[in-house]
Parts: C-alpha cells; structure tokens; sequence
C-alpha cells in the first residue's frame, strides 16, 4: 500500500514520526510536506497529496496542520478526495466507516503524537461500511 502525506511547519515532527510508524509496517509514502520548522503555506503540500488519491497514485493519503481545517477544506476541492478531520480514533473509524474518507485530517496543535499514530492505524485498519453509508457518500456531488 501507498501513502501521500503532507504537512506544513505545524505537523513537521508528526509527519516524521507518522512517516517512520508506516514505513516500519511495511507501507510506501510519498512525502510532500515540509522538513522545517519554518512558516510555510499549507495548500503547497496539500495538492500533491490531493492529486495522488484523486489519480490513484496512491491508497489513502494523510494531512496535517495545526488545526487541519485548512487541509481538509483545501483536499476536499479536489472531485474524488473525501478528507476527514480527526481528533480521536473514534472519529477516525467513523470517517472511513461511514465516509469511506480517503485522506486522514489530522490537528498537530489539539493532539499528541502517540494519539496521532493510533488514528493512522485506525485509519488503515478500518474499512468502509457500504451499504447504507454508500447511498449517502454516493449523494457527494462531483461538481456543483
């Protein structure tokens, strides 16, 4: 499996520790975003993770930012993106259950790191429910 990630200056120690947990389990990862510290403009490292899951590049992409409302608005743009914002894995699990979300939102400034990993992981181990849940994502337009 193939994974896009992307973050600005806020998300830079999460991606690392993000990028490592997944390449310790065995997952490719394209890494878009930023390797400093230094204040960067998010949608920079958002559209390249956006273009690999809308062209299925890549499985499942991740974005990070200090509150990931501006990655989220930002990947949800893109036709075939359904981007979830998360904060715990409760909320995680409910995205790809219901949502069949395909990038994972994740908020540096409001969680840890630890609790960051574990919404990956359930991010990747969680499928999509279908059935009801895909008449509904079904009803998200491509284009208005």
């Amino acid at each position: 499996m193939t994974i896009s990630i992307g973050n600005d200056h806020a998300g830079t120690e999460y991606k690392f520790a993000i990028k490592q947990f997944l390449e310790d389990k065995g997952y490719m990862v394209n890494n878009y975003g930023t390797d400093a510290n230094d204040s960067v403009d998010y949608p920079d490292f958002v559209h390249p993770v956006a273009q690999d899951v809308e062209n299925n590049k890549v499985d499942l992409g991740i974005l990070i930012c200090g509150s990931a409302n501006g990655v989220a608005m930002t990947a949800n743009k893109y036709q075939k993106v359904r981007a979830g914002l998360c904060w715990t894995k409760e909320i995680v699990e409910l995205i790809r259950q219901h949502n069949n979300a395909n990038i994972l939102c994740i908020p540096a400034r409001y969680t840890a790191i630890p609790q960051a990993i574990q919404m990956v992981e359930t991010f990747l181990n969680t499928e999509f429910e279908g059935g009801r849940h895909q008449n509904r994502v079904d009803k998200i337009p491509l284009s208005c």
